[in-house]
């Protein structure tokens, strides 16, 4: 068995961002191309879960958008506002 030591140093790096953007096109495979700040677009797709109900969007709606410290060009649509 191998055992993996997580200290804090290690968690802050993969530590998100989350921003608000707008949906300008929906993609292939439940993708969609949103815009940030008007200048920055970015790829992103829907968290998901069992939980979770099913949502629709389309293009011109209002999304927070989870950006992860690895790649800030992909990232996950948190909620529709």
């Amino acid at each position: 068995m191998i055992e993996v030591d997580m200290n804090e140093s290690q968690i802050t790096n993969h530590e998100s961002r989350v921003v608000e953007g707008v949906v300008m096109a929906q993609l292939p495979s439940g993708l969609y191309r949103i815009e940030i700040g008007g200048r920055e677009r970015v790829t992103a797709h829907i968290a998901g879960g069992g939980e979770r109900n099913f949502v629709r969007l389309i293009v011109g709606d209002r999304v927070v958008v989870e950006l992860a410290a690895r790649d800030i060009t992909r990232g996950r649509i948190v909620r529709r506002v």
